[in-house]
């Protein structure tokens, strides 16, 4: 049996780490991860977009597309949901 690893599948499908295609995929991942976590402490606080969109001073839309796709999010966005709208803190960790 050949079986393959998630790995093995992105390098073939994506090339290997560090190649454009592949770094735009692992961006693109880390963005959606942003988004799902945002949505499920936001269900967690039991607040609608609409009312987290309130506190924070964006859109219900733009809170939408945040947590489906977290890319074009700025730093800043990114804390004043998660501090003032949210109640919590924000780690980020950086690899080299």
């Amino acid at each position: 049996m050949n079986t393959k690893t998630w790995t093995d599948i992105k390098d073939s499908v994506y090339g290997k780490k560090g190649t454009n295609r592949r770094d735009e995929l692992e961006r693109e991942v880390e963005s959606f991860k942003i988004g799902l976590l945002l949505k499920k402490a936001r269900e967690e606080k039991k607040l609608t977009q609409q009312q987290l969109g309130d506190i924070v001073e964006k859109k219900r839309t733009y809170i939408s597309r945040v947590e489906n796709n977290g890319s074009n999010l700025t730093l800043r966005t990114l804390f004043d949901i998660v501090e003032k709208g949210l109640g919590g803190k924000v780690k980020i960790s950086i690899e080299v």
